[in-house]
């Protein structure tokens, strides 16, 4: 992969599913990019709400533990007036032995459109889209990918720095087992931004030459020269695995203190996939500074799902060469609008007026 334009991906591996960010090509991501601007105005609205899945089931499995990131597909979901299913594996068949593959097919009987999961396993997503005919949607597994968090990263800098071309963006923290820098770091460097990732060797891969990417153990000689500076969660157990000496020493060689902060320029922006830890990774005042997009990341987040289920599963999806048509998808969402009395005939009106045809 390479920061140059003109070797950018054209083709999608897996038209109808989500994942991995390869499964997008470079026209997917900007298309996908563009929607979501559709779908923030939608999020503004007093009743923020479009019939664009009316009558569609997308169904959140997640057996991992997880707070934003399916609240926010649910959030997505019903704001495109799909129904929804929550799976709890605490409370499900599978702690009486039942194997992910018998709940797979046990859910689909039920008749569902979407699924999306996650696992703490790489590659339980691939496997579940071989199992079933419904759309698939990676929510993260172990260290692979998060195609969607990435997608709502390269958004919220999109929505600030105008474009990804040329800009520079540090990738900070433990790079090894983060399933986000990993989908960031591909959905970066598509978008013609230059990657540097900070980290003491031992959160590294072992290694990064397949990725288009700089590497560098000194936080301090970047801060003055980026245009991003992402932080990455540090997990406790990283230091009973003695990957790092203490959480102190880690925090005073790659925590962003506010003089830390000083270094960078003042619009370099801030970001964070969360949970945060702070006091480690990142300072509570660093947190709070108004170049830093965290909770407006989480905001964004709702939207390029919004985007993402719309583009999987929209009525008015046309492919060509395996690939959503956005525009057509997006035109005839308008059209059922239109059609609908009190306030989706509204919600139709409001996404035309403000510019929401593609």
């Amino acid at each position: 992969m390479s920061n140059s334009s003109s070797t950018k991906r054209t083709t999608a591996r897996n038209p109808h599913h989500l994942l991995a960010v390869s499964d997008l090509s470079t026209d997917e991501i900007v298309e996908l990019l563009d929607l979501t601007d559709t779908f923030v105005e939608v999020g503004k609205r007093q009743i923020p709400k479009v019939p664009a899945l009316r009558g569609r089931t997308v169904v959140s499995l997640f057996f991992e533990d997880s707070t934003r990131t399916r609240l926010s597909f649910e959030t997505a979901a019903k704001r495109l007036s799909a129904d929804t299913m929550s799976f709890a594996v605490s409370s499900s068949s599978v702690n009486k032995g039942e194997s992910v593959r018998d709940t797979i097919e046990t859910i689909e009987a039920m008749g569902i459109d979407a699924v999306v999961v996650r696992h703490r396993s790489s590659g339980v997503p691939v496997q579940i889209s071989r199992w079933t005919d419904a759309a698939v949607i990676n929510a993260g597994d172990g260290w692979h990918q998060h195609p969607t968090q990435a997608l709502l990263d390269a958004y919220t800098v999109r929505s600030h720095l105008g474009s990804l071309e040329g800009r520079h963006i540090a990738i900070i923290g433990d790079v090894r087992h983060s399933r986000v820098a990993r989908s960031d770091i591909e959905i970066f460097t598509a978008l013609g931004a230059k990657v540097t990732l900070v980290a003491p060797p031992t959160l590294l891969p072992f290694t990064t030459e397949s990725w288009d990417v700089e590497v560098t153990h000194d936080l301090d000689s970047v801060l003055g020269d980026i245009d991003v500076c992402y932080l990455l969660r540090m997990q406790r157990e990283r230091m009973d695995e003695a990957l790092v000496p203490s959480m102190r020493e880690y925090s005073a060689d790659y925590g962003v203190t506010m003089r830390r902060a000083a270094k960078m320029r003042p619009e370099t922006l801030i970001m964070h996939p969360g949970p945060m830890n702070r006091g480690i990774e990142i300072a509570s005042e660093v947190a709070e500074l108004p170049n830093a997009v965290i909770t407006e990341q989480v905001a964004n987040g709702v939207a390029v799902r919004m985007a993402v289920l719309f583009m999987l599963l929209g009525s008015g999806r046309h492919l060509s060469n395996g690939q959503p048509d956005v525009a057509q998808g997006t035109d005839d969402m308008l059209d059922d609008e239109a059609s609908d009395s009190d306030g989706g005939s509204q919600a139709g009106n409001e996404l035309d007026t403000k510019g929401g045809q593609r």
